[in-house]
């Protein structure tokens, strides 16, 4: 990668930070209307997220709630302030839970965790990092800890501004306001395949609509 690509690359990155601090209030308004979502909810509870969780990219807290059902203790990790005051509204008053602001691409964990969770985060991961994220993640877990996530395919016709091949999209807010984001339409088989091939050992699942989940650990 050029100096003016990483550059362009870290514009981009700013840009979808800057969306996701904007639709914070009306997040929930934009919601994929599909099936299967369930199914996710299912999963990560036969998952069982047991223990101290780490969850990256917590927005307003959705999957937060659902961890503490298994979790000891759970920290949250989100970019936007505005996210996480909704996550902590949210929650409410909960010794358990730990909230961080911090941008996932320059971010270092204080401590290492049973179970790292993301939901609806590793398609706004730019495949030039993905090789990085999963690091990090790896440095985030105890030996012998876990991983699970949830996440999407869909991207809409309209979103496709720079053509279906590409990773980015743009994205409209209720007032008209858009900004370009990463969405990598991740396949479950070759999602297996690029985390073989960076030691880890995750079983990718899908089954209704353009959702899917993965678990699984380091080899």
């Amino acid at each position: 990668m050029t100096a003016d690509d990483a550059s362009e690359l870290d514009q981009l990155l700013d840009e979808q930070i800057a969306h996701y601090r904007a639709i914070a209030p009306e997040y929930e308004d934009h919601v994929i209307p599909f099936a299967g979502a369930d199914e996710l909810v299912t999963a990560l509870d036969a998952f069982g997220p047991g223990g101290t969780v780490l969850e990256l990219a917590c927005g307003q807290g959705m999957w937060t709630g659902r961890l503490l059902r298994h979790a000891d203790e759970v920290t949250a990790v989100d970019a936007s302030p505005e996210m996480l005051a909704i996550a902590s509204d949210r929650i409410g008053r909960d010794d358990r839970v730990r909230f961080v602001r911090g941008d996932l691409f320059s971010w270092e964990p204080d401590d290492r965790y049973d179970v790292v969770f993301f939901g609806f985060w590793l398609s706004h991961v730019p495949l030039e990092r993905f090789g990085s994220f999963w690091a990090l993640v790896a440095n985030c877990l105890k030996p012998g800890g876990r991983v699970f996530f949830v996440d999407d395919a869909h991207r809409s016709p309209g979103e496709l501004v720079e053509g279906e091949s590409s990773t980015t999209i743009r994205r409209q807010l209720n007032d008209g306001r858009a900004h370009r984001i990463v969405k990598v339409p991740h396949r479950p088989a070759d999602l297996e395949r690029r985390l073989a091939a960076l030691g880890w050992a995750v079983h990718v699942t899908s089954r209704s609509g353009p959702f899917f989940w993965g678990s699984g650990s380091l080899v």
